[in-house]
Order: C-alpha cells, then structure tokens, then sequence
C-alpha cells in the first residue's frame, strides 16, 4: 500500500515540490542512485568511515554506478573484500521495480515502473534509424489537467526524486544492454580499457538522447529535474550531452530561466493553440501564463538560437486548431517575438472519453505547408507507440487501469522488480 499522500491539486496555484530527494526505503538502507559525488562521501562518513577514506569510497562507487552500471557492491572489484558488505548492509544502488513491461509493433518500449513507497509511473523508449529516444516522467502524475492529454486526468501523488528520474536512464541502460564490459580486478592491465568503456558517447549506442516529456511537468519539478539531469550530462556521470536531451514545459515561465541557466538544454514548449479560448481549453496553464508572455519567455531562453532552436509542440485536433488561420497567426507570433524556432506538429492520439478527434492527413499537410511556407520547419512527427497507449498524450499508468493485486499476480512470476 502507498505511503505517501497525495498532492493538493493546485488548480493556476503553482504545487509545492516534495522537500525529500530520496525516497525512504523498508529496509533502512539509503539508495545512492541520484546522489552527486559529494553528498555520497558526507553519507560514507556518517556511516563511519573517515573524511579522506569516505571521499575515496565514493570516487569508486560513483564510477561504478554511472560508468559501469553496477548495482551490486561485490562487484566493485577495485573496493577491499571487507568493504563491499559493510557498504551492502547500509547501502544499495536501486532501480525503479519494473512492473509491466510492454512492446510496440513499431519497436517502441514502455515500462511500467514502481516507487520505492509503492507509487506507479511509466517510461517510454522510442528507436528510430538515426537515434534512440527516451521519454523520461518528472512527476507520478499531473497537476496541469491539459484537456487532450491523458496523462492530464490523473491526479498529482508527488514529485519523482533525482534518483527516481535518473534511474529511469540507468534502467533503460539496463534493458538495452548498454553497459561497458570488463573487470577493474587489474588496473594496470585494463587501464586502456577502462578509459575507453568508462566515457559515454551516443555513437554505437542505441540510447542516444532523452525528452524529459513522460509523465508530470518537469519544471514542476525543477530541483529534482535539474539534479538528475546534471548527472546525465556530468563527464563523469553518465556524460550524454546537453545538446542530446530536450525539456518540455507546458509554459511554467517563472522557472524557464533557470532552466535554462542551470541545466542549459533543449527547450520544448507545449503551444496546441494561438487562440486565447482555445489554448485556455487545451492547455488551462494558458490562464495563469498567456500565450504573448510565454512567447516572450522564449524568446529570452538562454543559449536559444538558430543552432539550438525552441521546438513548438502543436497537437493537430480536428476543428478546433488546425484551420488555415491557426496556421497563419502561428507564423506570425513565431515572427513578431523573432523566434529561433521549429514547430513539431503531433497528430492527435485518441483515448477513451477525451472528446477530440485528430485532424486529417490532409488537413495537417497544409498546416505543415503554410508555417513552412512562413519561414519555420514544421514536420509531422509520426505517431509511435499508439497500439500500446505510448504516444504522446496517452501515457497514463495501468495502476489506474488494473487492480493493484492483478499487477502484483502478473509481476511475481516474471520475477522483475527492484534490487
């Protein structure tokens, strides 16, 4: 049974982030994925050891964790025999518990992951010729209630911590089997190697970038966000680059610089609409942060520029965006607040009771055509994942589809879950 309680829901009042970064575990011990090198080290002293050995330890650990994939301190073969149970009984390098896991026609992967305190989120891997994407949840559900999303119907239960959001990397490194390979038994003899396996490069690798797009909104979230993501990006950490991962807000302005002072990423932002009526429907943030404000906010991101453009993310929903008009007056806000921009046009994914339909092939062409025609690029993303409810939109965890005992049954006999 969850423990933890849920969140008010906030209606246009931004919700208060989960003060805690890591999430208490039944058997007391602490779990160090998420955590950065120093704060590793202080709990290594606490634990006993002394400053100069504790910061040794977790030089070691951090490397095995992040360049390695270990999760089982008697694999650190460079740490003393002696010391990899005492580390064992006071510490562990988790994952979330891997609940359900499901694949597309298409190669699309979506996982249905669970909480430490028993809370259910999902995760998405999309592969394509050129690169490998992971869609990353923020949050164990949504406070934004955008109407076309199913995500959006799901109550906010609390913020993810670092260690929550970054495991979804390492579990996705994990299943892709994408971790280097031998042994530190002798560094003197593996030296060459392990310098080489030790540095992550998106060449080769199947993972090559991350959207920060799951579940929940991440600048919701932005401490935890921004920890977990320096990780990522840390030369010694998981080292994927910052020009690799994107972030999408549905438009929470306060925190878009920071965003992009502090992480320094990629920018998405969730437009579906040009009209005040119709983006206050789709998108109710709409009412606390107007379009003209939000457009502003871009337009003062940080490292945004013609390299590194701001993606629009547009859902096409049958006559209620999509008219000629609506493509036009797109251009023109994109001009008027002299954008470096690309518009990502989404056709709209169905699920049961959301009241839309998607806009026709047709109809989404010409759309494309007239904001090409105005200057932007404008690509119809192809819709991935849909048979298994993983495009976008319509990721809503089957916690709220099954009984939590139906999962139980089906996840006890595949034996998956956490450490």
């Amino acid at each position: 049974m969850a423990d933890t309680a849920l969140m008010t829901i906030p209606g246009l009042v931004d919700p208060v982030p989960a003060a805690r970064d890591i999430t208490p575990r039944a058997d007391g011990r602490i779990d160090l994925v998420g955590l950065p090198r120093p704060r590793i080290a202080t709990l290594f002293e606490e634990a006993g050891l002394d400053p100069r050995q504790a910061r040794l330890r977790a030089k070691q650990v951090f490397h095995w964790i992040y360049h390695r994939g270990q999760t089982d301190f008697a694999g650190m073969t460079d740490i003393a025999k002696p010391m990899r149970p005492w580390l064992a009984e006071r510490f562990v390098i988790g994952r979330p518990q891997v609940i359900e896991a499901q694949h597309s026609i298409d190669g699309t992967r979506k996982w249905l992951l669970r909480t430490d305190d028993g809370h259910d989120f999902e995760m998405v891997f999309i592969p394509d010729e050129t690169r490998g994407t992971l869609c990353v949840s923020s949050q164990v559900g949504c406070t934004l209630n955008c109407s076309f999303c199913h995500t959006g119907t799901m109550r906010l239960v609390r913020n993810l911590t670092p260690g929550e959001i970054v495991g979804q990397v390492m579990l996705a490194r994990d299943a892709l089997g994408e971790w280097p390979r031998g042994t530190m038994a002798s560094a003197a003899d593996d030296a060459d190697e392990d310098d080489e396996a030790g540095h992550y490069t998106a060449d080769g690798r199947l993972l090559t970038n991350i959207v920060m797009m799951g579940m929940g909104e991440p600048l919701y979230n932005f401490e935890h966000v921004r920890d977990a993501l320096r990780l990522v990006m840390d030369g010694d950490g998981l080292a994927l680059s910052k020009r690799r991962i994107t972030l999408s807000t549905s438009g929470v302005i306060p925190m878009m610089e920071r965003c992009g002072k502090e992480i320094g990423v990629n920018l998405a932002v969730s437009l579906h609409g040009v009209r005040k009526e119709v983006r206050d429907e789709l998108v109710p943030l709409n009412r606390k942060y107007g379009i003209e404000e939000l457009l502003a906010a871009c337009a003062a991101y940080p490292g945004a520029s013609n390299a590194r453009r701001i993606t629009f993310e547009y859902v096409m929903i049958k006559d209620k965006n999509d008219s000629d008009a609506d493509a036009r007056e797109l251009v023109r806000l994109l001009k008027a607040y002299d954008l470096p921009a690309k518009v990502n046009l989404i056709p709209f994914n169905p699920w049961p009771g959301s009241g839309y339909e998607c806009s026709s092939p047709e109809r989404i062409r010409r759309f494309s055509e007239i904001v090409f025609e105005g200057g932007f690029s404008a690509p119809v993303r192809t819709p991935r994942g849909r048979d298994i409810d993983a495009a976008c939109g319509q990721l809503k965890t089957a916690a709220e589809k099954k009984s939590r005992a139906a999962r139980d049954r089906e996840a006890a006999p595949a034996g998956v879950g956490g450490d």
